[in-house]
């Protein structure tokens, strides 16, 4: 049975815990992880799908906005990662962006996002955490999301302070909390191009989770097959 590589990108150091996730359920589902850094040469030949993760948040001057927090920002992640997503679509790759990578998707395809969620809340709480606490409303029934899941809600966790606003090109809403924050987008034009808000490599003890990454796996090895 065909192993497909799938590229996980990071930042340059650190995020061990969950580039380590990432590629545990990777390799639970019979993919191969490759991880990329932004020193590293990328050559969109050497994978088959792609798992952007999250981090630090995205550089405003992205999407031709004024920093309106300082947090700490990694351009050159932004750059590898940018030239990632646009290498893996023009391949038609199957690609899995997790919080910021999300994010950075929506970017490249001329979106803009919220730099501070504090004043979107009114019904869930600012607090970040690793557990599913917080509740994913699906909004397409024929999404990959909502194949996936196999369940109009879900539980999530939320470990960001920044999210979507202005939606990017062929990108679909598919799922959104209970703030109406959008929490997940896809591109149904691609054969598999999703975001998802929360972090679904801390909550691999739940099925449904784990399923997003076997649906990488699986779109990547249906791809080798057809050669």
């Amino acid at each position: 049975m065909a192993k497909p590589v799938i590229a996980i990108t990071g930042p340059e150091r650190g995020a061990f815990g969950p580039r380590f996730l990432v590629a545990l359920a990777l390799r639970w589902y019979g993919g191969k992880p490759l991880q990329i850094r932004p020193s590293d040469k990328v050559d969109v030949k050497l994978f088959d799908g792609v798992v952007i993760t999250g981090g630090h948040d995205i550089d405003p001057v992205l999407y031709a906005a004024k920093a309106e927090v300082h947090p700490k920002y990694d351009p050159a992640r932004d750059e590898l990662e940018l030239a990632v997503i646009k290498k893996a679509e023009a391949e038609r790759l199957p690609l899995l962006g997790i919080c910021r990578g999300a994010q950075l998707l929506n970017v490249s395809r001329g979106g803009s996002l919220f730099q501070q969620l504090t004043e979107q809340r009114r019904h869930t709480s600012h607090r970040w955490t690793i557990l599913p606490l917080k509740t994913l409303c699906l909004t397409e029934r024929g999404s990959a999301l909502k194949q996936i899941f196999q369940s109009d809600k879900a539980r999530i966790n939320s470990l960001h302070n920044q999210a979507i606003n202005k939606l990017g090109n062929n990108l679909q809403i598919v799922g959104h909390d209970l703030d109406n924050i959008i929490q997940a987008v896809e591109d149904p034009s691609q054969d598999f191009v999703l975001g998802v808000q929360w972090h679904p490599e801390f909550l691999i003890f739940l099925r449904r989770q784990r399923h997003l990454f076997k649906a990488v796996v699986e779109q990547a090895r249906a791809r080798l097959v057809k050669g």
